[in-house]
């Protein structure tokens, strides 16, 4: 998309983040050979609103989902996914509950087993 790669998104403003959202629109709907108003109409908005959000202007999150929709990039997403991983203390504990070796028949109960009475 770009030559420029921003591995550093927390130093970015929000301004410098809508703006490359929109680049990031605007760039597959230009892949897509769409002009605004046919990626509009189909994704229910306005021209004017799918123009704000390429500029990277103030548009909704739904906005912002709809034309991802149209344009099949919802992949995007993924990075919102929630994993739930145990704290570190809570790692620990299951480490430490975990059985360490087998054990055998102890000795008392095979005496008992080998007995006559």
């Amino acid at each position: 998309m770009t030559d420029k790669s921003f591995n550093d998104w927390i130093s970015m403003s929000d301004k410098a983040l809508s703006k490359h959202i929109g680049r990031f629109v605007r760039h597959h709907r230009l892949n897509q050979n769409r002009t605004q108003d046919h990626l509009a109409n189909e994704a229910g908005i306005s021209r004017s609103t799918l123009s704000l959000l390429e500029r990277g202007e103030t548009v909704t999150i739904s906005t912002l989902i709809q034309v991802l929709r149209v344009l099949d990039q919802l992949q995007v997403l993924n990075v919102f996914e929630i994993i739930d991983t145990p704290s570190p203390l809570a790692l620990a504990k299951l480490q430490k509950a975990k059985r360490k070796r087998a054990s055998s028949t102890s000795r008392k109960k095979k005496h008992e087993l080998d007995s006559d009475w």
